[in-house]
């Protein structure tokens, strides 16, 4: 699967996801893209989900018909790591238009 990490998605994660395309916001040049503007991109550019720390994304965009949306609710990777099969088992189970919320609380 095709994947865009965010802004403030801790790069390091994307060894635990291994089996899949992974690339970063900044590695595309879109690091200052706005939401809108973000998804668009991610969409044309074939992106199969995104994963992402931004809690607000689902209030401030029509999700519907974009990539799969995983948000993490901390930017924190030492927090993150010890559960980074987490969001592996999340990724496994993505669809168009899933929205998914891991808390590492």
């Amino acid at each position: 699967m095709k994947i865009l990490f965010d802004q403030g998605t801790p790069a390091p994660l994307r060894r635990f996801l291994s089996g899949h395309e992974i690339t970063t916001a900044y590695e595309m040049g879109w690091q200052s893209l706005q939401n809108g503007d973000l998804l668009e991109r991610a969409q044309t550019a074939g992106f199969a989900a995104i994963i992402t720390t931004d809690q607000n994304l689902r209030y401030q965009q029509n999700l519907r018909g974009r990539p799969a949306i995983v948000v993490l609710m901390t930017t924190s990777w030492p927090v993150i790591r010890p559960a980074a099969e987490r969001v592996v088992a999340a990724v496994a189970t993505l669809a168009v238009d899933a929205y998914i919320e891991i808390d590492f609380a």
